[in-house]
């Protein structure tokens, strides 16, 4: 099934030692792009955790936040010493270089890394159980985000199966079009000829028939349409596969839009041209679609 790259989903969780929420929020991205809120004390947890929703989706950029009520735990925090006397230095010299008043000790230690969480090793063993058991719950969050993701890919899945059936349809309109038969072809081009040739016998009937045969051949519309119809089966094909797709359909997309501006450039009918433009904008219609696929 296709994924949306728009989605939410929260988790809750608790043992003996603190309870816990998860909250995911993705929107549109090119990659996947994952950014943490989490309590001080989790650092060391985030590659685990950036792991554990890579499992569930590919591509977004995805807001994850924990939030966590550990009352009565032997957690305390601990000035990272090193990590402070660099704080101080550094803020002590953008002071003096901007002239502004150094800042608080409250937004010190609110500097990543200057305050640590210490816990009692005896309580070790019940922290690395809790965390693993946070590990767990951000796995169903994320797989409940993929399920959110779904349940909208396959509502837009349906918008795109329609799209590319007016594509085909408009294809296949202009494929019938009465204009493109050999016989108007011929009939328009004995007109025009007439119209050069009369009255004027200076002009090469022989050559204008040969430079009409060339125009005639440059006009054809067969290869663009037999690429459009090749493009409207590699969609559905796409849809069909489901997953990461959402590049490759965006690529099909421009392949798509530059087979029909070749038609509006070739055609010789108001016909072809009129469906031609109506194709244009369902194929960007179809792209706008797409930019919010997996």
């Amino acid at each position: 099934m296709l994924q949306s790259m728009t989605g939410f989903s929260r988790v809750e969780g608790g043992d003996a030692t603190a309870k816990w929420v998860w909250e995911l929020r993705s929107v549109n991205g090119k990659t996947l792009d994952m950014r943490f809120k989490m309590p001080a004390g989790f650092e060391h947890l985030e590659p685990a955790f950036r792991e554990t929703v890579a499992g569930s989706v590919k591509r977004g950029n995805i807001q994850i936040s924990l939030q966590l009520d550990a009352e009565g735990s032997n957690a305390v925090p601990v000035l990272n010493e090193a990590a402070f006397d660099a704080a101080i230095a550094m803020v002590k010299s953008a002071s003096e270089r901007s002239g502004l008043a150094m800042p608080g000790l409250e937004t010190i230690f609110a500097i990543k890394g200057v305050m640590e969480i210490s816990v009692a090793e005896k309580d070790k063993v019940a922290t690395d159980l809790r965390n693993l058991s946070i590990v767990d719950s951000l796995k169903s969050a994320a797989k409940a985000l993929a399920v959110a993701r779904r349940s909208e890919g396959a509502a837009i899945a349906q918008v795109l199966i329609e799209q590319i059936a007016q594509i085909e349809r408009l294809t296949q309109a202009i494929k019938a079009d009465p204009s493109r038969s050999a016989e108007s072809i011929r009939a328009k081009l004995q007109e025009q000829l007439a119209r050069l040739t009369d009255g004027n016998q200076g002009l090469d009937s022989l050559r204008l028939h040969q430079e009409a045969a060339i125009l005639a051949t440059k006009a054809d519309l067969q290869e663009e349409i037999d690429r459009l119809e090749a493009h409207c089966v590699s969609a559905r094909q796409l849809l069909k596969e489901g997953d990461a797709v959402g590049r490759k359909l965006d690529f099909l997309s421009q392949e798509f839009n530059r087979e029909c501006n070749t038609i509006c450039s070739k055609s010789n009918a108001a016909s072809v041209t009129h469906a031609g433009l109506e194709m244009k904008v369902i194929i960007d219609q179809f792209r706008e679609q797409i930019q919010n696929i997996q």
